[in-house]
């Protein structure tokens, strides 16, 4: 199973204050333990919403919102995308995580979508452009 476990955004990793030496330090031996055990697939942090974008759809027109972006507890500050047994799994990993913020954060886990999550709608058609896209993001 794959999830994707998110770091809350918080007003100081909005401001974009930098983590401490320590934090750094902890986070890079968590994940290390990670890779070992082989459950991180990727990680990395954001920058704060200041410096992004958001593109909003509505049928075929597009908005381009520029950051900050309101509501700080909603923001994403950084992310892994792990594989784990289960959710079980997960949740233990995530409770041995380093507070990845100076004061009070969250972190949420959320299970991705798999292909046989969508077998009743796939085309084989559809499954074969899939299978092209995951080989060839593989060979990038």
């Amino acid at each position: 199973m794959r999830v994707m476990v998110f770091v809350k955004a918080t007003a100081d990793s909005e401001r974009g204050d930098m983590p401490s030496t320590d934090l750094l330090e902890a986070m890079g031996q968590f994940n290390a333990e990670l890779i070992k055990a082989g459950i991180m697939q990727s990680g990395d942090g954001l920058k704060p919403s200041s410096q992004g974008k958001r593109v909003a759809f509505d049928g075929p027109s597009r908005l381009v919102i520029d950051g900050p972006f309101a509501e700080t507890k909603e923001l994403v500050a950084g992310f892994w995308l792990w594989t784990v047994k289960d959710m079980d799994e997960a949740v233990a990993w995530a409770k041995r995580c380093p507070n990845p913020m100076p004061g009070p954060s969250e972190l949420e886990i959320r299970p991705l979508y798999e292909m046989e999550d969508f077998a009743e709608v796939l085309t084989p058609e559809t499954t074969a452009l899939h299978d092209r896209n995951r080989d060839d993001l593989a060979d990038s």
